[in-house]
């Protein structure tokens, strides 16, 4: 193993490394989404996104889907790498790229099956308003597109569409769903809503 290890090329030792922590986090995801699975409201990111996104689906681009790229596409790579000849050391470059792609595919497409099971089950969205939450993605300004936002409701930590009347709301603003329109949250910056509560007290 040593012998093996010592005779890795640059490249191969790229993937290997790559492939070590991919993995090591791709495992810890999937023991967290079991356990969310089971009833737990446990952060499956960690970064606050649990990835409910029951209009357009779950995004390509989650820490899953891209663990699940570097882990599956840094193994093959380096498989292909170790097989092929040092003129062909390109070839694990294109195979990893491939591999990680229909991991990464393959993930997402789990992961919309879950959460949608998941939404149906057990959200109700007309509950949701008065509820706050905090901007995940920025919310552009008059309904010109959507973002998203995160909070804790009806026993579990989810990630919805949202989209706002005002202006536009950064990451990490806090805001105040008013309404939901076709599964997607309207949302409003909560410190306007402090304000007006105050001018309509002193009135």
């Amino acid at each position: 193993m040593a012998e093996w290890f010592a005779n890795l090329t640059v490249l191969e030792h790229i993937y290997f490394w790559l492939g070590i922590v991919s993995t090591v986090f791709l495992i810890i995801q999937i023991i967290l989404l079991c356990c969310t699975s089971f009833g737990g409201d446990v952060d499956t990111d960690g970064d606050g996104d649990i990835d409910v996104d029951t209009d357009s689906g779950v995004s390509i681009f989650t820490v899953k889907s891209i663990t699940a790229f570097f882990a599956v596409g840094s193994w093959a790579g380096l498989l292909v790498c170790s097989l092929a000849s040092d003129s062909l050391q390109w070839l694990s470059v294109i195979v990893a790229l491939v591999a990680g792609a229909a991991a990464m595919t393959v993930v997402v497409v789990l992961l919309r099956a879950m959460y949608k099971m998941q939404y149906n089950g057990t959200m109700q969205p007309e509950k949701l308003v008065g509820k706050r939450a905090t901007v995940y993605i920025s919310i552009p300004a008059e309904r010109s597109g959507r973002g998203k936002i995160t909070l804790t409701a009806q026993g579990r930590y989810m990630e919805l569409d949202a989209m706002t009347d005002g202006e536009k709301l950064v990451t990490d603003e806090s805001v105040e769903i008013v309404a939901t329109e076709n599964e997607c949250a309207v949302v409003k910056r909560a410190e306007n809503l402090a304000e007006e509560t105050a001018d309509e007290n002193n009135n």
